[in-house]
């Protein structure tokens, strides 16, 4: 049976779910000038919750994804979470802690054996409930919508669905079903958090174990946007530097280092060996981001990795943190917006300040299987 949500969906049913996808995430605004507005309102209520720090040592985890989830939020469920909701901060803990369960070793093993081992209590059995708790949080959102639903005015990306299943609810072939709303949803949610939060929590300790670069990204911004209006996406084509930068902690974080399984559609021949059709496959994006004919310097942390000799941004082939072709992320301008609007909103008015030595700040994933994980750490943020 293939399983539901557009991530993990084949065929038909995947060509269905990601076209419906599309549509209604651009009409709510993403990639477009009303989801900067959003994400640049959203860079505010950040920065106000990392000055209430006052200077003292915290974890980023938290704070960076309750910002990122609210943007996502707003196009998912049509409004926005406080900081301090409890109900999202349950949430939140749930993806984190799946994201990182995700890559352990025992996730892998499952992975290999899940029809064993899913009657078999164990550590394994930790992934599933924490999504199914995921699940549940997204049903109650589905229930609520489904209850208040106004089929003139849709609120948000459930609401669109709610009434795409009852379009097609005499269609035996329709991929538009409760169970893939619940899981699109959920999908959405998942990516459009964990990815560009722990991006940005890779990016505060690679400028920090790299403070000329951090310099230098600072004096950008204050040459090019100053001190006195909110940064825009329309910037970034002036900030080749801090482009460059972005580029930079995305490759070398290489967040998704395996990209997300696929599946052969017709027996295939690769470099003298047959793959049947049927086959899963998993594109090692790692290879091309560390690919040595293709980065001047491919294991260490350079901007200059996408600066040409005059110092304009450079783009480069290799660079696939949201993999390619058809099955491309289909966050990835949203994801793109966000990371330079957060990062510049965050530089612009704060200094990053170390706990100690740039030398000895972590710099290895705290787990490497599905997804690389930041490493656990703190730091303080001071007023520029």
């Amino acid at each position: 049976m293939t399983p539901p949500g557009v991530v993990f969906s084949n065929g038909e049913r995947w060509k269905q779910l990601r076209r419906f996808s599309l549509t209604v995430l651009r009409d709510f605004g993403m990639g477009r000038k009303s989801i900067e507005g959003r994400i640049q309102e959203e860079a505010q209520f950040l920065l106000q919750e990392l000055r209430n720090t006052q200077g003292k040592p915290f974890d980023p985890t938290y704070p960076l994804s309750r910002a990122v989830s609210n943007v996502i939020c707003s196009i998912v469920f049509g409004d926005r979470f406080d900081y301090q909701d409890a109900e999202l901060l349950e949430l939140l803990k749930m993806m984190n802690e799946s994201f990182r369960e995700l890559s352990t070793p025992w996730a892998q093993l499952y992975d290999m054996n899940e029809t064993l081992l899913q009657f078999i209590p164990g550590p394994q059995t930790k992934i599933y409930n924490l999504l199914e708790g995921m699940r549940r949080f997204i049903a109650r959102r589905v229930r609520a919508n489904a209850q208040t639903l106004d089929p003139s005015c849709p609120r948000d990306f459930i609401d669109c669905f709610l009434l795409q299943m009852e379009k097609e609810k005499e269609n035996p072939d329709s991929a538009f079903s409760t169970k893939d709303l619940e899981l699109t949803t959920l999908n959405l949610f998942f990516a459009g958090t964990e990815t560009v939060s722990s991006t940005l929590r890779y990016g505060f300790v690679l400028l920090m174990k790299h403070p000329g670069v951090l310099e230098k990204v600072h004096e950008e911004i204050d040459r090019v946007i100053g001190r006195d209006r909110a940064p825009t996406v329309e910037d970034r084509s002036r900030m080749p530097y801090t482009d460059a930068v972005i580029h930079e902690i995305q490759r070398v974080s290489d967040l998704i280092p395996m990209n997300v399984p696929h599946t052969v559609t017709r027996d295939t021949l690769f470099r003298g060996y047959l793959l049947p059709k049927g086959t899963d496959v998993y594109p090692l994006l790692s290879t091309a981001l560390h690919d040595p004919s293709m980065f001047k310097h491919p294991h260490t942390f350079s901007p200059e990795n996408f600066l040409d000799e005059s110092g304009r941004f450079k783009k480069n082939d290799a660079f696939v943190p949201f993999s390619s072709g058809k099955r491309v992320c289909l966050g990835e301008a949203l994801a793109r917006m966000e990371l330079f609007l957060f990062l510049t909103t965050i530089l612009q008015n704060l200094r990053l300040q170390p706990l100690q030595p740039p030398e000895e700040l972590p710099d290895t994933p705290l787990e490497s299987g599905f997804a690389n994980i930041p490493p656990l750490y703190q730091l303080c943020m001071l007023p520029r």
